[in-house]
């Protein structure tokens, strides 16, 4: 069936890009408007509009207390002959509305809704275009579960690979803290969804990535805040069942490209050695699991690579822009 053509505005990063909004509906987890009554929830595609006629297309997907800024990654896609999209997920970045709790939900299985609209607007927008999938952290978490689910479907359609910045594969911290802690949080996650795990919000990760403090990049901290939006129990519990079903092994049914810091770093105040490692997720776990990917995996670790690996030192992430170029060459663009 034709797809409606989507209607696109000005986006917040300047001429060279649109945005589009998805109309999804009530939010399933119930959580209510501005005006108290039942809420819905929207996605936001945005597109750069400045790239001549492409050969191939790239969506990108964000993490959590993230989205879509990093314009020097649609330009590195855009100078190779990609159509650039990025989606901002419901109760994210664009996308966030009034009374909603950032990022929340209870089931990652949502997203595949806008993910599938996202896939449906770039392939009528540019029919016969093979497709990458690219996203960070959480989302790189989301999209390798949507993939297999895609897969199993027989429907990958025109999607040839998956690139995977620093994805979330497991819960940080020991084997021990992991086992006492997911059940705990199964259990209220079931019971007080939105509650927020009291944990301190340390912030280091953000004050090293933005202008503000010791970073190179000016994002908006209101849908990105310095110190990261509260983590709920439902959500968390969200990801603890993602996390099982991706350590028991997947098949996302094409090639995927992993990239990571070489090591992680903890630190409770920022220091300049918080912008070689990544402060966020433990790099060993990265490695672990990124064999339950299925089929044909690369996995790159690049020392002094932050959290995102495209946010590292100029050095650093003209690295990672070589080790993706190379990828592209090898499995996507032969």
């Amino acid at each position: 069936m034709p797809q409606p053509t989507l209607q696109y505005e000005p986006d917040r990063l300047g001429p060279e890009y649109a945005a589009h909004t998805f109309e999804l509906g009530p939010d399933p987890d119930g959580e209510p408007g501005p005006d108290s009554a039942p809420g819905s929830v929207v996605a936001t595609l945005v597109k750069h509009v400045s790239a001549p006629a492409p050969t191939r297309a790239v969506l990108w997907v964000h993490g959590f207390s993230d989205y879509f800024f990093q314009t020097h990654i649609a330009e590195f896609f855009a100078a190779r002959g990609y159509a650039f999209y990025a989606l901002d997920l419901r109760k994210s970045g664009r996308s966030l509305r009034a009374g909603q709790s950032a990022h929340y939900t209870t089931d990652l299985a949502v997203y595949d809704q806008e993910l599938d609209l996202a896939v449906d607007a770039i392939t009528a927008e540019h029919p016969g275009l093979p497709l990458v999938i690219a996203a960070h952290s959480t989302g790189a978490l989301i999209v390798p579960l949507w993939l297999d689910r895609r897969r199993r479907r027989n429907d990958l359609g025109p999607i040839v690979g998956e690139v995977l910045d620093s994805p979330w594969f497991d819960l940080q911290g020991s084997m021990v803290l992991r086992e006492v802690a997911t059940p705990v949080v199964k259990l209220i996650g079931k019971t007080a969804g939105t509650r927020v795990i009291p944990v301190e919000a340390i912030g280091v990760y953000g004050q090293t990535a933005h202008v503000s403090e010791h970073g190179e990049w000016d994002y908006d901290t209101s849908v990105k805040p310095i110190e990261g939006f509260p983590v709920r129990f439902g959500w968390l519990r969200a990801v603890r069942v993602a996390h099982s079903l991706l350590h028991r092994g997947l098949d996302v049914g094409v090639p995927s490209l992993v990239l990571r810091s070489q090591r992680s770093f903890a630190p409770k105040e920022y220091s300049p050695e918080a912008a070689t490692a990544d402060v966020v997720l433990d790099t060993r776990q990265i490695a672990k699991w990124s064999g339950c990917l299925g089929g044909r995996t690369t996995v790159i670790p690049l020392d002094g690579a932050m959290h995102d690996v495209f946010l590292s030192a100029p050095e650093v992430r003209a690295a990672a822009f070589d080790e993706l170029a190379g990828w592209l060459e090898r499995e996507v663009e032969k």
